[in-house]
Order: C-alpha cells, then structure tokens, then sequence
C-alpha cells in the first residue's frame, strides 16, 4: 500500500503502482489540510467575492462574475466543453498513471476541492476503473485541459472507462463497484482539470521503459562487442575517470563487468588497434543519455508532487492566481528525453551494420548461414535505419512551439503533451533497432563460439535463444523482432538479472 501526501511521491512508488497492482490510501493530516482549504472556498462563494475561477468564468472570460446559484452549472459546463479530446486513447496505465497524480496534487491542499472527491478519484485507483483519454487535444497549458477534463467526466458518471477488460459507460463501472458519481462544486472542476498530469503521466511511463531500455542497450552492445572482437582497453577505467562524467564512468565500469571473463574479447594490437567509435565510444554515448535521464527523473518527481492548478489557496485564505499549469518544464525534459533515447538507437544501428557487413567484418555476410542462396540479416538493418530515420523526425523538439488560444489570452503555451507522446514512440522504435541488434548479436556469438561468451553475456544468450532461435536458413524474421521486443519491454527477468550484474 502506497500512501500518498501530496509531498513524497516517487517513481520508484509509482513504478509499484504502475506495475505491482500496489493499491493507494491518502494520508490522513493532507486531508485535513485538503478539507480547510476548502473551507475557504465555502466563504469566499457565500460572501460573493470576485476570484477567478471560483466565481468567475474561465480564460477569456475570466472577467464575468458568475452567480453563487450557478457555480454548480459552471463546474459541470466547464467539464463538459473542455472535454474536446480526440484520436486514440492513452493506455490504461497512462490513465492510472493520470488518477494517481491528480489525486497527490490535489492532497497538496492548494486547491480547494473537498476530500470525497479525492477518495472517488483513489477508489478509481483502486478498482481498476481507468477513465477512457484521448491522446490529442493538449496544449500543455492551461494544463491538460482536454486529457483531465475526460479524466473528470468518469467522476460525474459520464463518459467512457476501462474495466475488466472492457470499454464501458462510466456508470456502468461505477454502479458495478458500489461507487456514486459527484457533483461537482464551487472551484472543483477547474482544480481537477487545471494541470500537467496528462503530460507528466506520459512521461513517467516512458521514463520507467526508458531506464530499463537503456540497461537493456548496454548489455546488448556488450555481446555485439563480443561478436566484434573488440577491444577492451577503450573501457579502461583511467579513460573515463579521466573525463570525469560519472555516468560515463558507470557504463564503461557495467562493460567491464559484463564481460570480465569473456574469451572474445581483444586488446589493442591483437586484431586491430582501434574500434570503430560505435564500439569505443559505448560509454560516452549511452553515459550521455544516462545524463538525460537523471535530469528527466529529477524534474518528473518534482513535477509528480508539485501544485499545478490555477488559482492556488493558501493558509491565510489568500487566493493567487498564477501559471504553475505552465508544462514547459515537463515539455523540455520529454524532448531531452526523445533525443537522448534516440541516440541509443542511431549507435545501436550502427553496431547491427558492422555485424551483419562483410567489408566492416570477418562475419559471414548479413550473418547469413548460405550467403547469396540466403539473405539473412540483411533487410533487418534496413529495418533499424527506417525506425532510426523515423525517430530524427519524432524527435524535433515540441517545445519550441507554441499556438496562442483563448482569443490570445493564453500566449505561449508548452506543447508538452505532444512530446511525452512522441517521446514513448520513440522509445517504441529504439526497443525494436535493440532487439534487431541482439538477434544479430546473438547470431554473431554462434559464429565466434558461444562457449568463449562471458559468463553474463552467455546468460544472457540462452534467455534470447528461448524467445528467437538460430537462423538456420531465412523466415519472416518481422516475427522475431516483435517476439524478441516484447520480451525486452515486459520481461522483469532482464531487468533483474541486469541489476544483479551490478552487485
């Protein structure tokens, strides 16, 4: 169990709650905090001050003061107009990922919602009761407004869910589990729909697949290395404490150890004096990604337990209005994020042409068991560099963007959404060219001698074999590709037995 504070929510956590079917409670002083913030709101309605949001309309019409008869209508109006999603829908444990973090923004107890709906938005949680989220429709500020809006309409018992297996009316999830809907009160609706969760959501998802990829590329290059024979030396830890990135120093420490005993390996002079940088280079490439993703680890955890709705409501009742929904933070980790997984891939491509081309190696050609009578490996390069190719046009930085709305009232927006987005495709594409590198890896340690591999290398290469066997003559090897990254995107296993190396 998972308690949530509104202050202390981290990946690690949401990684249980993601993938462990861990269940969430709220802490109990945050909804005490949660229930006088919304005490304020109480009197602010009942005294008929003018505050945005509260009692005035929204964007452009933040200017119309609203009577105290129609705040009801204008929460549900607000809901019901801003849910303008469209195309298909984030995954089921996106939109998990989305209920968990608005309910720990909203346990801040910055934005005046009652506790009930808080416990309805954990119940959802809980029960497995996903709402039904169209992907398009951000701009990434004000917020997620159209992703969170389709988000609140499961709260009113409207819209579109995934349960049990099922897309079904809200109500019928709802009704199935003993749940009623709410309606929704003064300042609730915008609070629930003022924020960056949608985008924030995407990205952790793509963070925690994005973490194990790149332990997953390392141990990958490290077989090609052997298919190679290439040099150890470049792994050498003077070279890389010499630079001083300590990340750099990581990977090229994880080298060595992955292949400490292997009998493929080189020095300088047995073979060749120096690798090819795609080989070489293994630790300052992948080390700088690793940069990234420490830089996008630490901003999504801030940003998980960060107040983002607009206006916020402080102690002494003071209600300010800001930008905090601003995702612009969030928009350049996602595009620091597609940059540096990519470059995994643009590497990874380049080893699979050195495995599988006979000027560039002593291989057989595209590792193929009857070269010319059998292509082999070779359309699988063709392969790589398409989803290479295609992820340098995911890749072009979505926050560089941006398309004013609400009659320019909202100028500058972040585009944020858009590139959590296009970031998890990225990740998609790089998990394929990986796979298509460790099909050729593995067929590439057979030719050398498998019995020669290191002892975690060659682990690794009985756990690969029992997903995609030795090509013995050419089939459709589409079906090896999709099995083997399946393998790599859901196998905790892989994961572990990485972990355990680093011991």
């Amino acid at each position: 169990m998972i308690t949530l504070t509104g202050h202390s929510l981290s990946l690690h956590e949401m990684n249980r709650l993601l993938h462990k079917n861990e269940k969430v409670v709220a802490c109990q002083r945050s909804m005490e905090k949660v229930a006088a913030c919304r005490e304020a709101v109480d009197k602010i309605v009942s005294n008929g001050k003018v505050v945005y949001g509260i009692t005035t309309g929204f964007g452009k019409f933040s200017d119309i003061l609203i009577k105290q008869e129609d705040t009801e209508a204008l929460q549900y109006n607000l809901i019901m107009s801003h849910a303008c999603g469209v195309g298909e829908p984030f995954s089921e444990i996106v939109s998990r990922a989305m209920l968990i973090l608005r309910a720990n923004t909203l346990l801040k107890g910055f934005s005046g919602i009652r506790p009930l709906v808080i416990n309805l938005l954990l119940e959802l949680v809980n029960r497995r009761i996903h709402p039904v989220i169209p992907q398009q429709g951000s701009l990434g500020a004000s917020g997620d407004l159209a992703p969170l809006s389709h988000l609140a309409l499961v709260l009113m018992g409207e819209g579109e869910v995934f349960y049990q297996g099922a897309r079904v009316h809200a109500m019928v999830a709802l009704t199935k589990e003993g749940l009623s809907p709410i309606i929704l009160q003064a300042k609730e609706g915008l609070a629930l729909i003022n924020g960056t969760q949608a985008m924030t959501a995407m990205g952790i998802v793509g963070y925690l697949e994005a973490e194990k990829l790149a332990f997953q590329s390392e141990l990958i290059a490290a077989m090609t290395l052997e298919g190679l024979r290439g040099i150890i030396d470049a792994f050498d830890s003077r070279i890389h404490e010499a630079r001083g990135y300590k990340e750099q120093v990581d990977v090229a420490a994880r080298m060595r150890n992955y292949l400490q005993d292997s009998k493929l390996i080189t020095r300088q002079g047995d073979i060749r004096v120096q690798d090819a940088y795609s080989l070489r280079c293994i630790p300052q490439v992948h080390g700088a990604t690793w940069q990234a993703l420490h830089y996008v680890k630490e901003k999504l955890e801030i940003e998980m337990n960060a107040a983002t709705d607009n206006p916020l409501i402080f102690v002494d009742e003071t209600v300010i209005s800001g930008g905090n929904f601003h995702g612009q933070p969030i928009a350049f980790s996602m595009d620091f994020m597609k940059i540096a997984v990519a470059e995994l891939a643009n590497i990874s491509e380049r080893r699979i042409e050195r495995l599988v081309n006979p000027q560039l190696s002593d291989l057989p050609a595209f590792l193929s068991p009857e070269p010319g009578l059998q292509s082999g490996a070779m359309i699988m390069q063709y392969a790589a560099a398409s989803l290479v190719s295609e992820n340098k046009t995911l890749a072009h930085p979505a926050s560089v963007d941006s398309i004013p709305s609400s009659a320019n009232q909202e100028d500058h927006v972040s585009m944020g959404t858009i590139g959590s987005r296009h970031a998890y495709s990225i990740i998609q594409n790089v998990r394929r060219v990986l796979a298509i590198e460790m099909i050729c890896a593995m067929q590439a340690a057979e030719y050398r001698g498998v019995e020669k591999m290191s002892s975690t290398t060659r682990d690794f290469y009985y756990q690969g074999r029992q997903v995609v066997p030795s090509i013995k003559k050419d089939r459709v090897f589409s079906i090896d590709i999709e099995m083997l990254t399946d393998w790599l995107q859901k196998t905790d296993w892989l994961h572990q037995f990485v972990l355990n190396r680093l011991c």
